[in-house]
């Protein structure tokens, strides 16, 4: 399998970014790793190889990157509204470098899936909706979509509501919402087992937001897997081998 590792200039943030590419053609998949991880996470976890038949077919190519949550949501030293604005960093991070860099990589093989698990599957949906021209599917496994609920505390403005789903989304409307319901799909894959039904898990998240999508005709698929589904690794790997091949 073709593997290939740059380091990208990420200003704003305090080093520089790394992006892995798997494959060698197919539509381009955009893995945000877990909570304050590495681009090489989903590699190490067996990520890649749950998937790996696709890559070999090249019906995909991954593009792995870093996380910056040590600076922005995972900072619990800072009040909610000054993580929100770091990760403004990283936003600008992955739409003036990394996608450009996708872009120079694969041209003309379709738009940039996302995906991700646990707070990944926050940055996969959350960039999907902010970013659908690039982004149009995303697959968000086991995902807290409310930045609120993460240890929050302090002042909340415009950079916590436009980069927090479970506040922009209900309040989507007008042409925009329209444009989006012709543009976008989002899969929210989630279990019923440890770690997933805390209140603050990914199961009552996950159910919430499908909700809301639901109550705005926004085309999704909602995933609920059985009460032995962990949020791990091993059902990750299984839930990845399921979703991706519906779309490549």
């Amino acid at each position: 399998m073709e593997r290939e590792q740059v380091e990208l200039e990420a200003p704003g943030l305090d080093r520089p970014g790394t992006l892995i590419r798997y494959g060698h053609y197919g539509r381009p998949v955009l893995v945000f790793p877990s909570e304050q991880g590495r681009a090489w996470d989903y590699e190490n976890n067996g990520m890649v190889d749950a998937v790996a038949d696709l890559i070999e077919a090249g019906r995909v190519k991954l593009y792995c990157v870093d996380s910056y949550d040590h600076r922005s949501w995972s900072d619990r030293s800072i009040q909610l509204e000054d993580r929100a604005r770091h990760h403004g960093f990283y936003e600008s991070w992955i739409v003036n470098q990394v996608v450009p860099a996708i872009g120079a990589d694969s041209p003309g093989v379709g738009d940039i899936i996302t995906t991700g698990c646990s707070l990944g599957a926050f940055h996969a949906l959350n960039f999907a909706f902010k970013r659908a021209d690039l982004f149009p599917i995303a697959i968000c496994q086991s995902g807290n979509y409310d930045a609120a609920s993460w240890h929050a505390w302090g002042e909340r403005g415009e950079a916590t509501y436009f980069n927090n789903p479970a506040d922009y989304l209900p309040n989507l409307d007008g042409d925009h919402l329209d444009w989006l319901r012709s543009r976008i799909f989002i899969v929210l894959t989630v279990g019923q087992g440890d770690w997933e039904t805390n209140p603050t898990g990914s199961l009552p998240s996950a159910r919430a937001t499908a909700a809301v999508l639901a109550s705005k005709g926004i085309p999704h698929d909602f995933d609920l897997w059985g009460y032995d589904v962990a949020h791990d690794w091993p059902w990750w790997r299984k839930q990845i081998a399921h979703h991706l091949p519906r779309f490549c």
